[in-house]
């Protein structure tokens, strides 16, 4: 493993002092990286000297045999959206808050990079989503944690037709509907009360937001089902949150949902595990007698 395309945010907690020795370690390291330009450039600004460094375009992202995301779940979620569709796998070195989807703390990069020079690592394949409209273009169609459907500038429900593998399913009536992979079952799906699936199962699940009918349950599906979703609201347009990234479609359209031709490919230390994930993130841990 010789090159590296790093990916960062601007909301480092604390500075980005130890982000630039990291940078110096990975090249003492004998490795050829390369910044994200708008990353390099919030580094730079900060007092670093990161424009000493190649920098890329997210439009041209060079090969790499590895991609670092430098920040929380949303920067790791940003990085699997430019590298993903490259089979490039995705190292996360968590700065953020709680890191969810990244293999460690900052304060562990070091010893972190040495597990995955010395080849004590292993890369977990990810399901992750497609999803077009067929009224307006997605800009970016594919999700690592989920596809929701939601409320705008309405306090009315959504009445959301939807078909499973094209055998009609329900009309869910309520503030939305998640669909979410495995990987995102501790996401919005959580939140809603869906079920926490391990990342690596071959599934997704439907969650309804606020559900007009207590009936109306999460239900899990295999993840090779085609789900199709026709949404009516009084407004005249609803919002499709992927990942985070909304975008807007006309009342009336339909979106169909599935798994996307591709993985995410998540490197993880061979001492992490969901079950340890679990006790440390989600606090399954605590004592509580």
């Amino acid at each position: 493993m010789k090159r590296l395309v790093i990916f960062g945010n601007s909301y480092q907690q604390d500075g980005t002092a130890r982000v630039h020795a990291l940078l110096t370690y990975l090249c003492e390291r004998g490795l050829e990286i390369a910044i994200e330009k708008e990353y390099q450039r919030y580094l730079d600004n900060d007092n670093g000297t990161a424009s000493s460094y190649r920098s890329f375009d997210t439009s041209e992202v060079p090969d790499a045999d590895l991609a670092l995301s430098l920040g929380g779940d949303g920067t790791f979620l940003t990085t699997v959206m430019w590298v993903s569709s490259q089979g490039m796998p995705i190292l996360g070195i968590n700065s953020g808050h709680l890191g969810y989807l990244t293999a460690g703390s900052l304060d562990e990069a070091r010893s972190i990079i040495d597990d995955v020079l010395e080849g004590n690592y292993r890369i977990e394949e990810r399901t992750m989503l497609q999803v077009s409209c067929d009224t307006v273009e997605i800009p970016h169609p594919w999700a690592l944690n989920e596809v929701a459907i939601l409320r705008h500038d309405t306090s009315s429900m959504l009445d959301m037709e939807t078909w499973l593998r094209s055998h009609q399913l329900t009309t869910y009536r309520g503030d939305g509907l998640i669909v979410s992979t495995p990987t995102g079952s501790t996401a919005y799906n959580m939140s809603v009360g869906g079920p926490i699936l391990e990342p690596t199962t071959s599934c997704m699940v439907l969650s309804p937001i606020s559900p007009h009918s207590l009936t109306m349950r999460p239900l899990v599906v295999r993840d090779d089902s085609v789900i199709v979703v026709r949404t009516h609201s009084r407004a005249s347009s609803y919002e499709v949150s992927i990942d985070g990234e909304v975008t807007l479609c006309p009342t009336g359209s339909s979106l169909t949902i599935g798994r996307a031709p591709y993985c995410a490919r998540v490197v993880q230390r061979q001492s992490n595990n969901f079950a340890s994930t679990l006790r440390q993130k989600l606090l399954w841990g605590t004592d509580q007698r």
